[in-house]
């Protein structure tokens, strides 16, 4: 399946430090992943994307993201290798997919865009051909148009914006994308179970403004694990031998960059942490990092021996899977509660 990682710093980056350079880049990982465990297909060739915001406002150009995306396989794609040498940007969005649903064309490559916000999705929405028609017809005229592809994972957007309170607004306060983001999971949840579908749903989504950033890690069973989501944080993100050999610094306490990402794009275990099984990590404007348990009916609580236990096949089938290491103790960095949805 599909793999993306996100970066957000205090300063831009240059693309080509995470698309390129570091030798388990998300291209390299696109062909030669070697975290991973992926018993269905080991190459993600069905086209990437890339978006990014501008470091500086400017009125003209507008506060939209800009997306490259194409449909040739991102390691083979001279464009992406030029212009990821030329951009800088403390926002990014990466995509790289294999296909499952939907055609190999552009208007399938992730991320996809309305208005400030993008949307990627790693995972699958099990059986949504039966829930599609039902989805359509929650969505107003406006936002059924937006949808210009034919994945499970653009129809899940299509929903996202129909949660917002006014998906045309100019700024997203992190706790509206975060209700938006709940709403969505349980409405998916609840076509599903209406139309008596049992396989699990893998929904690994996240979103953006622009200043925020909400990711989940989820999956539509108490019993499964869902596919593999990392985060790391600290100071620097800096090649540290040659040969594209890359590490997460911390120099203090301050966090300058946070990335999350499908799978480490380095070979440093101690720079990246799990992100637990049905739990939201949210990036905020100030750079803060919380993770939030997603309570409902599929959420087995860390006291409970069975959220250790959660089977590995299911995701590991798909190729949505990497090695579990130790799991480190959730990080809230603030008194958020936990969410019920």
């Amino acid at each position: 399946m599909c793999r993306f990682v996100i970066y957000k710093g205090t300063s831009p980056v240059q693309l080509s430090h995470l698309l390129t350079r570091p030798c388990h880049s998300i291209i390299n990982q696109a062909f030669d992943s070697r975290l991973r465990l992926d018993r269905r297909r080991p190459i993600n060739g069905d086209g990437f994307g890339v978006g990014w915001y501008d470091s500086v406002y400017d009125e003209e150009l507008g506060s939209q993201p800009c997306i490259f995306t194409s449909v040739t396989p991102a390691w083979n794609n001279a464009n992406l290798i030029r212009l990821a040498e030329k951009i800088k940007s403390p926002l990014v969005f990466a995509h790289v997919r294999a296909t499952t649903a939907g055609s190999l064309s552009l208007d399938n490559c992730h991320p996809f865009v309305f208005g400030k916000l993008m949307f990627m999705h790693n995972g699958g929405i099990a059986d949504f051909h039966l829930i599609k028609r039902r989805l359509q017809t929650a969505l107003t005229d406006e936002i059924f148009n937006v949808v210009q592809g034919n994945t499970d994972s653009e129809w899940a957007f299509g929903l996202f914006l129909a949660q917002l309170p006014n998906p045309n607004a100019k700024c997203f306060p992190p706790e509206v994308l975060k209700r938006a983001m709940l709403d969505t999971i349980a409405t998916l949840n609840t076509y599903a179970e209406d139309a008596g579908i049992t396989e699990p749903s893998l929904m690994n989504f996240c979103v953006t403004d622009g200043e925020s950033v909400v990711a989940t890690r989820y999956i539509s069973s108490r019993h499964d694990e869902a596919a593999s989501l990392w985060f790391s944080s600290g100071t620097t993100f800096s090649e540290y031998a040659k040969g594209g050999h890359y590490k997460m610094s911390k120099a203090d306490k301050r966090e300058n960059i946070i990335m999350i990402a499908s799978e480490p794009l380095t070979f440093e275990k101690a720079d990246w942490m799990e992100i637990r099984t049905n739990s939201m990590a949210v990036i905020t404007p100030k750079m803060n990092l919380l993770q939030i348990p997603i309570i409902d009916k599929f959420y087995v609580p860390p006291s409970d021996p069975a959220s250790l236990n959660r089977g590995t096949d299911f995701a590991a089938a798909k190729g949505l899977l990497s090695p579990r290491r130790a799991l480190a103790p959730v990080q809230v960095r603030d008194n958020t509660p936990a969410i019920s949805i």
